[in-house]
Order: C-alpha cells, then structure tokens, then sequence
C-alpha cells in the first residue's frame, strides 16, 4: 500500500488517477480547490472496499497551504510515496485576444502550482531518500500548440522542470516522471478560460478544439497509462499512441509540425476575425 496525494483530484485526469490507486489499495488524499467535489469522489472512492481516499480542500496557487497538507499527510502516515501534481487550467485564444490576467492565471495555477508542489513533496522525500512525484504537463509542452499560448508556456515549464529535477533526484532514492497526454475529454475542456475575460473559444472548448484536433482520450485510458509509466519509471508519460507519433514527428521535423500549427491559427484567425 501506497501514501499518494493527488491535486486536482475532483475530476478529469485527477479523479481517474486517484480512481487507479484507490483500486489497486493505495491510501489516496484527493485535493482540489472544489471541496464538495473532492468529498464525492473519495466518498464513491471509499465503496470500492480496496483503498482509502480522503477528501482535502487545496488550492495550489497557495504554497502555504500546499506545504501544509504535504507536510500533514507525511507526519500521519509517516512517509509519503506518490505525488501527483496535477491541478491546471485551459486557457484558449489568439495572442492578440488574451490580456495579462490570462498569463498570470495560468503561470498561478499551471506553473506555480507545481512548483508549489515540489517544494513542498522534495524536501519530505529527500529525507526518506524515496518516492515518486509525478507532474501534470501537456502534449502542449513539447509540441507549439498555438490559440493557448500562456498554457502552451507553462506546459513546457512543467517538462523542463520536470526533466530537470529528475537528473537531480536521481542520485537520492526520488523519481520524478511527467505526463504529456494530448486532448483529453475532461471539465476542463469544458471551461476555457474560467473566470477570465472571454475569447472566442472561452466556455465549452470541446467543438472548436475537436475540429483542431481531432478525437479526445479518456481520462480513464491515460490513468492506465500514467500507473504503467510509474511503475517503469519513466521520465516522460507521453499519450495517446497519437501523441506519441506527433512528438516523435516534432524532433525529427520540427519544421512540419511548425507548419501544421501555422495552419491551425490562420484557420481560427480566418473564423474568428475574418483575415
């Protein structure tokens, strides 16, 4: 049995992960900035008669209250396994549509968020000299994914980041792997732009970005992937196999897919502004 935190935990990616670990019999703190929606889930969680969830109200743009839940659930169980950083935000619009609220809300949440979490998981498994953090990231973080810019920013952050503390982890007993699954069909996609001024794609996102993309993955199917590349170890948790065909297509043409996303935006811009 293993001691797991999992931010953003009420629904999407964050509700499937915890869903994977709860089944499997892992003792699982579902943390979200949604209370009552974080209290569902680890109520429905607790009937599953294998693990544990317990509810917890977060918001990771509060490094404070981030240290203190980390800290709180090591001191409990007296260790802490798996971390899995992956509250976020879709922010969606042209360069030229979006204002510096939409920048700081995604680096808050996106970026800061993360990194809130880090400092706050590292240090208790440095001194265990054990765990796994695992971060939310994007196929927007290795790939230039136009129409989001701030979260395409933050996105490849999350990866640097990521990438970076895993070279550093390595040598003391702490893996650090991060996931870059494509469009996948969670509430998040439902509300671009929260609270934000709105652009063409604020509110639901589904059609336009369908139309972009293509089809959407299950939360539920990149669960199953995440826990395989946990349990491998591995530093980059790309997904779908459509995911994965695009990366490999960005390092060996870089120029293509340049120009597969210049199309996206003139075909938005055309839509949206007329030009």
């Amino acid at each position: 049995m293993k001691i797991a935190i999992v931010t953003g935990g009420a629904s999407g990616i964050g509700r499937a992960i915890a869903t994977s670990l709860v089944a499997r019999g892992d003792t699982v703190v579902v943390a979200d900035i949604n209370e009552p929606g974080a209290k569902h889930v680890a109520d429905k969680l607790n009937t599953l008669g294998r693990g544990r969830a317990i509810a917890a109200a977060l918001d990771v743009t509060d490094a404070e209250a981030v240290e203190t839940l980390y800290k709180d659930v090591h001191a409990e169980h007296g260790r802490l396994d798996l971390v899995f950083n992956n509250a976020g935000i879709a922010i969606g619009g042209l360069a030229e549509e979006l204002t510096l609220d939409h920048w700081n809300r995604a680096i808050d949440i996106n970026l800061k968020g993360v990194v809130h979490g880090v400092q706050a998981a590292y240090p208790l498994m440095l001194r265990q000299r054990s765990g796994h953090i695992v971060n939310t990231a994007s196929l927007a973080g290795l790939l230039p994914m136009p129409m989001g810019i701030p979260y395409t920013a933050t996105k490849h952050a999350v990866v640097g980041l990521s990438l970076a503390l895993r070279a550093e982890a390595a040598g003391v007993g702490v893996k650090v792997s991060v996931v870059c699954p494509g469009f996948v069909d969670t509430p998040l996609l439902a509300n671009i732009n929260p609270g934000l001024p709105e652009t063409p794609m604020s509110g639901d996102g589904r059609t336009q970005i369908k139309k972009q993309a293509g089809g959407f993955y299950t939360p539920e199917r990149l669960a199953r992937d995440i826990m395989r590349g946990v349990a491998r170890n591995q530093a980059l948790i790309v997904a779908p196999a459509s995911g994965r065909a695009i990366w490999r297509g960005m390092r060996l043409s870089p120029r293509t897919v340049l120009r597969v996303a210049q199309f996206a935006a003139a075909r938005y811009r055309r839509e949206h502004h007329g030009r």
